[in-house]
């Protein structure tokens, strides 16, 4: 059954346009979520691994921890669930692991980010594959790729660390009917993320806030923070801010209950909602 958090109760005015279908959004776990538009839905980022599957990250903070750190809050089932398309933002593995290769069908229509991401799936027996170049509609939802950088200029000029962080993307999802959403992704906040939410004034902005670090680089995020969830709210002031990739991962450095106690000391908790794994928030007019 649907449901509203209750803070989002709060933040229904300020997505309430003349929308005709809802949006939802389902946090399943770290960076994984649904995000449903009347009746497409895509399944993000999939890591479908019990707790503790997969060795740390060498090199990251608390790598001697095993992911991930918590279990999913649902089968793997449910989570593949009604599922029409899979988004992977980039193919590191809290993003697109080894469960999700094995689970998800190979005839199940995916948007990469670049050749290089397409390549590598196509590798792996999937055969519904497609770059993210422009705009491209699927289903009546137009998706549009974002740029960002997987962590600060510092670290990019490193060329080891330059091929291990890569390239990721974000998207613009929208409709004629229903709130338009930006999926930030892996990034630190960057001119990118500004135009996106300057030019197309995405009423539903989700980022990435886990603000997780490598050892020895301890003011070098490889991901936003608590931080730019105040920047988000003060330049999108429309907009409800959601922040997920916490908790679930050993190198992230905030958590939920971080990000929680902030947003209450400045006293914004009518605009920025962190769910709770498995949690359901809908956005729009209706509310069936």
């Amino acid at each position: 059954m649907r449901y509203l958090a209750a803070a989002c109760l709060l933040l229904f005015t300020l997505v309430h346009t003349a929308h005709a279908e809802p949006l939802e959004f389902q946090q399943v776990r770290s960076a994984t979520a649904k995000i449903t538009y009347g009746e497409v839905t895509f399944l993000i980022d999939p890591m479908l691994a019990k707790r503790g599957a997969y060795d740390g990250f060498r090199g990251f903070h608390n790598d001697h921890l095993r992911n991930p750190l918590i279990d999913l809050p649902m089968s793997i089932e449910a989570v593949l669930a009604d599922v029409d398309a899979v988004i992977v933002t980039h193919t590191h593995s809290d993003h697109w692991d080894s469960v999700a290769q094995q689970q998800i069908p190979k005839d199940m229509p995916i948007f990469v980010q670049n050749e290089a991401d397409a390549n590598k799936l196509a590798a792996q027996g999937f055969t519904q594959i497609e770059r993210l170049e422009g705009t491209v509609t699927f289903q009546g939802v137009e998706l549009r790729k974002i740029g960002g950088q997987h962590g600060t200029d510092l670290l990019y000029a490193m060329p080891a660390l330059a091929r291990g962080l890569g390239e990721v993307m974000g998207v613009i999802f929208s409709t004629a009917n229903a709130p338009t959403l930006y999926l930030a992704g892996d990034t630190i906040w960057r001119p990118e993320v500004t135009a996106a939410i300057t030019t197309f004034e995405p009423q539903v902005i989700v980022l990435n806030t886990g603000a997780g670090k490598l050892q020895g680089f301890a003011d070098n995020p490889i991901l936003m923070g608590k931080e730019d969830t105040a920047v988000a709210a003060q330049l999108a002031p429309n907009a409800a801010i959601v922040a997920v990739h916490m908790d679930a991962l050993h190198h992230m450095t905030v958590t939920r209950d971080d990000l929680r106690h902030y947003i209450i000391e400045r006293e914004l908790t009518h605009r920025i909602l962190v769910p709770d794994d498995g949690e359901r928030l809908l956005f729009g007019d209706s509310l069936e």
